[in-house]
């Protein structure tokens, strides 16, 4: 995000949204139930809900805060009498350790209830903008059978289901079906290349596939057939490949399994609820991917009854999502938000599902869907508003976005630019907010709350039950300045664990190495004087020149003004004696890099970023290569300039477009071999 002088927090940026005092929020209800049922009065003297003291009480009590949310949202289990929080140290927390619940039967609870179940859980759109609606009920009936069908073919608590779909409603019956019989859900979204799917499938030894033979996407219809039976062909271990279709039946259709399996064994998961079994708090419900950019990917697994709560918290409480609401995001099934689906299930919320193009028909193609679906939240990558922003389109003239109340950006730092474009060019009252988080919770650390207005290119505040602070690298904490963001207090949706590490070696190498005892993930962040935060990306992608550090997003936001260009890459290359920072432009079609463009370019990095970091070479390239979640690749390609292998440093199918990945690896060469004098070292 964009800085403007050498200390965030010393700025006062536009508010660009305020509360409605008088709107009642699932936040303000929660701190009246807490004050009534805990003894605990968190508003402010005449009455004001605060969200800084429920923060506070949050995290300073967190055993307390964390079972208040179980309480005040009616998670249904049985074993909750012990403390939330029994064993406090990271890793190694230990959550509820006498819960049974179950994902699945807390989310398909909204269809027992008698106003709920006829009403949509689900709308799926496609292309065509045609709309198929699937009830409360029709989604728990379908749920059961696909698991009723699961456990006949041998599926036990514990074995992996994996898929291979779009964005579509099987792919939710095929999650809920895998949690509500305990076994572990893993997907990948078949953009993804065959090798790269099975890099991430073949660790888990799957015994279930369920994938797609085709879908539509930007007008045309794709087979999908032959890499379904090469992703088969690759897994020994799946002895049954379903498609789709096979989700689509009715409990009805199932017939008798359907309804009271035996789920009893030696897995722990024994108890079960009109077909749903109920397991420990920490069972696995499903494993997630890192990008794997540099090597195989990380295998996150996270648990039944954190990602639960995590869920009512995160979407209930600091988005205020809830029955009357309808949830939108745009992602495919590999990127981890594509997940809040069911986490907006859970509150009561209906979702918006579709596998089409973002783009089809014209750039603000989402805003549509949004008109047409009625949707009241839109969670996005901060890139699509950025290209919508750059279109010139104006989607508030253009669609009927009067029953959307908020935005959720994040993959990304949102650009000032872009943040005021919203709200002139999409909806002035709209709530929008730029959260971050990552794969590794499957949630966010700060982000928005109901309560407390918005600052332009400021992230609100720590989400709730998130002990977040910035350190140095000497490990004290600092405001308005830069460093890394730690979580000092476990969460529970911090992984139980990771694949394939059965010690927890890589674990606690990845979170906990920096800081022993904090987790720590690689985000570099400044804390501003308001409680505000403001990201700056990786920071192991940092910009360090003449001991001054700036983040690679400083430099992507301040390019958002200079509209030739459409996406970029800068890196900061060290050498002995010298730092290298080459910035790499793909432009406009039609657009050439004349003298006049890269001078402007160098003036606006120099007036909205850094004086200190305009590049050293403005060059052309014809792409800039990213991730599935459409995020650069700055760190494996740093490293190949610095003489990496290229075959160690980046793995080409965690890429979206990996044939862009040979560009710059030719011009790692070049800068290798020119190395004594690299052109326009400092």
């Amino acid at each position: 995000m964009q800085n403007t002088s050498a200390d965030p927090a010393a700025q006062s940026p536009a508010v660009t949204w305020t509360p409605d005092p008088g709107q009642v929020t699932n936040l303000s209800r929660f701190i009246d139930w807490v004050a009534e049922h805990r003894g605990t009065d968190l508003r402010t003297e005449d009455g004001r809900h605060d969200y800084r003291a429920v923060w506070q009480w949050s995290v300073d009590h967190l055993a307390e805060f964390w079972d208040a949310v179980r309480e005040f949202h009616g998670v249904i289990g049985t074993g909750f009498t012990t403390d939330a929080l029994v064993e406090p140290q990271m890793p190694g927390a230990v959550w509820y350790p006498e819960a049974r619940l179950n994902f699945a039967e807390n989310v398909l609870r909204w269809a027992a209830d008698p106003q709920r179940a006829g009403t949509a859980a689900v709308v799926h759109i496609s292309e065509e903008n045609e709309t198929v609606q699937i009830t409360w009920a029709q989604l728990r009936d379908r749920t059961l059978a696909l698991a009723a069908r699961l456990r006949a073919l041998g599926v036990r608590p514990g074995d992996r289901v994996a898929a291979v779909l779009p964005n579509v409603p099987e792919a939710l019956v095929g999650l809920l079906a895998a949690a509500s019989m305990g076994a572990v859900w893993t997907i990948s979204s078949p953009d993804l290349s065959v090798t790269a799917t099975l890099s991430r499938l073949r660790q888990l030894e799957p015994v279930v596939l369920i994938g797609t033979r085709g879908y539509r996407f930007n007008g045309k219809d794709l087979d999908y057939s032959a890499q379904l039976d090469q992703i088969a062909a690759g897994l020994p271990t799946v002895t049954t490949v379903l498609t789709e279709q096979d989700t689509q039946a009715t409990a009805h259709d199932a017939g008798p399994a359907g309804s009271q399996p035996d789920v009893t064994g030696e897995d722990g998961a024994g108890e079960t609820a009109a077909g749903f079994a109920r397991v420990p708090f920490a069972h696995p419900l499903w494993i997630l991917f890192s990008s794997g950019t540099t090597g195989d990917p990380k295998g996150i697994i996270h648990s039944h009854g954190g990602m639960l709560l995590e869920a009512l918290k995160g979407s209930g409480l600091n988005q205020d999502m809830g029955p009357e609401d309808r949830y939108y995001v745009a992602a495919n099934t590999s990127w981890m938000v594509w997940n809040t689906l069911v986490n907006n299930l859970a509150t009561g919320a209906s979702v918006v599902t579709y596998s089409g193009s973002p783009k089809a028909g014209d750039a603000d193609r989402q805003f549509e869907i949004i008109e047409r679906t009625g949707a009241t939240m839109f969670a996005t990558g901060a890139a699509y508003l950025s290209l919508v922003e750059k279109s010139g389109l104006v989607p508030g003239q253009r669609w009927d976005l009067s029953r959307l109340r908020s935005i959720l950006s994040t993959g990304s730092p949102l650009p000032d630019s872009t943040w005021q474009w919203v709200h002139e060019a999409v909806r002035d009252q709209v709530h929008l907010g730029s959260d971050t988080g990552g794969t590794d919770i499957c949630s966010g650390f700060i982000g928005s709350n109901p309560l407390e207005p918005v600052h332009l290119g400021e992230l609100q505040g720590p989400l709730l039950g998130v002990d977040v602070q910035v350190w140095n690298e000497d490990g004290e904490r600092v405001r308005g300045e830069v460093g890394e963001m730690v979580i000092r207090q476990p969460m529970p949706s911090m992984p139980v664990g990771l694949w394939n590490d059965p010690d927890g070696t890589r674990y606690r190498d990845t979170y906990f190495s920096v800081f022993p005892g904090s987790w720590v993930q690689g985000d570099w962040i400044t804390e501003t004087e308001r409680g505000g935060f403001v990201v700056h990306g990786r920071s192991d992608a940092t910009l360090n020149r003449q001991g001054v550090r700036l983040g690679s997003a400083d430099i992507y936001s301040a390019l958002q003004h200079v509209p030739e260009v459409v996406q970029s890459m800068v890196l900061g290359i060290e050498e002995p004696g010298g730092y290298y920072m080459p910035l790499y432009v793909q432009l406009a079609e039609g657009t050439e890099l004349t003298a006049e463009l890269e001078e402007r370019i160098r003036r606006t990095i120099r007036e909205r970023a850094s004086a200190r970091h305009v590049p050293d070479a403005v060059l052309t390239a014809p792409g800039v290569p990213v991730t599935h979640a459409g995020k650069r690749i700055e760190v494996p390609l740093k490293r190949v300039f610095t003489g990496r292998p290229a075959e160690q440093a980046i793995n080409r199918g965690s890429l979206a477009n990996p044939e862009a990945v040979e560009f710059f690896l030719t011009e790692a060469a070049a800068y290798r071999s020119s190395i004594t004098q690299p052109p326009g070292a400092k």
